[in-house]
Order: structure tokens, then C-alpha cells, then sequence
């Protein structure tokens, strides 16, 4: 399993002597989920896969682009409102690493609708508070279907369905996606899994300890 894979191979901060430290969390470049560990200084870091810009509508109204992650660590995941199996264990989840970082708004969650015909603005806006969705970073999010389902495929290579897939099949994944404040991809985890989430909180603490 990718995830475990990731666990297995989540490297701490060394320090050699006369080495520059490497990054404990690696960054991910493509579907496959390879992890690479780079630092800042090393060829190939201005190369790495960035999250393109968008631009979405949460459960407020409120317009919700690449510049509201700006600087921020973020986690984004995929759901829809009338879903009855993994989602509810996944938002059940998520609530679990939004709480963590409750008074922490350098830290903002991102949950898209993969049904954002249905999922307008007043069915999230219900669908929150009937979840108890409180917290202001955390941003239940509509828009056009196209920009959603190419950013989950192209973007954060969230879908489990084959990379051949079109926009016109239904996009299905119960992946986390930990992007950091440069807009990479830092880690992928299994939202229906408590100790994945774990991981999750732990290694976003870890990346605010990186410059």
C-alpha cells in the first residue's frame, strides 16, 4: 500500500557533519506516489510538482482560491454531501486533524464536492451544520465539475480510478492530501483510517517547523 509505504519511509532530521540537513517529509511529484527527499538548495527542488491555481466556492459563499492557501500548510480531501459509506468516516476524520490545529489559521482543510451540481452553496452550508462543521479553516467547497475532477487527477493525483480515466466518470478516492506553503505535495494518507490521520497531524506539525 502507498500509505504504508510513506509511513515506513518518513525520514527525520539528520545532520552530518558538514551535510546540510535533509527534510523529514518528502515531496511527491507524481501518481505513483514515489517519495523524493530534497532539500531546498538541491537541483531539481524548482522543478517539483505544484498544486495549479483555482478557484472554488465554500459552504459560506465565500470564493476560495490558490491565494487563501498562500503561505499555509493545507489538506485537501473529496466527498459528497448524499455519500453514506466512506464519507461519513472521512469527515468524522477530518475533524479529528481540524481540531488539532482549531486556533492554528495557518493551517486551513479543503474538502471538495465530486457532485457540485447537486452540492450548491445552501446544501453544504446545511450539510456543515448538520455535521457540526464549525471551524472558519475548514472550507466545504462547489465550482465547476471539470476544475474539480482535473485538479483531484492532475493536481493531486487523488483519484484511485486508472490515470486513463475522463472527466466524465465519477472521481472516487478516500485519500488525504498534505500540501505544504509552497504548494507541494507532502503526503497522502487513508482519510477511513484514525492512525492515518495521526500521521497526518504529526507530520503537519513537522512541516511547521520547516522554513
Amino acid at each position: 500500500m502507498k500509505n504504508l509505504f510513506f509511513i515506513l519511509f518518513v525520514a527525520t532530521i539528520t545532520f552530518g557533519c558538514k551535510k546540510k540537513p535533509t527534510i523529514g517529509l518528502p515531496y511527491f511529484n507524481d501518481a505513483d506516489f514515489t517519495p523524493i527527499w530534497l532539500n531546498k538548495t538541491d537541483p531539481g527542488f524548482k522543478n517539483l510538482h505544484t498544486i495549479p491555481p483555482f478557484s472554488f466556492t465554500d459552504q459560506h459563499g465565500k470564493n476560495i482560491t490558490e491565494k487563501a492557501t498562500a503561505g499555509k500548510i493545507y489538506v485537501v480531501n473529496f466527498f459528497f454531501t448524499r455519500c453514506e459509506n466512506i464519507c461519513p468516516r472521512m469527515m468524522d476524520n477530518m475533524k479529528i486533524a481540524v481540531k488539532a490545529f482549531a486556533a492554528d489559521s495557518n493551517v486551513v482543510f479543503i474538502s471538495h464536492s465530486v457532485t457540485p451540481l447537486y452540492d450548491n452553496v445552501s446544501v453544504l452550508k446545511k450539510y456543515a451544520s448538520d455535521k457540526n462543521i464549525t471551524s472558519p479553516n475548514w472550507h466545504l467547497v462547489t465550482g465547476d465539475r471539470d476544475q474539480i475532477y482535473t485538479l483531484a487527477r492532475m493536481g493531486y493525483f487523488a483519484d484511485t480510478a486508472p490515470k486513463t480515466v475522463s472527466n466524465t466518470q465519477f472521481l472516487h478516492t478516500e485519500n488525504f492530501i498534505l500540501i505544504d506553503k509552497n504548494r507541494h505535495i507532502r503526503g497522502v494518507y487513508n482519510g477511513t483510517i484514525e492512525l492515518e490521520v495521526a500521521n497526518l497531524v504529526r507530520h503537519i506539525k513537522m512541516l511547521k517547523e520547516e522554513d
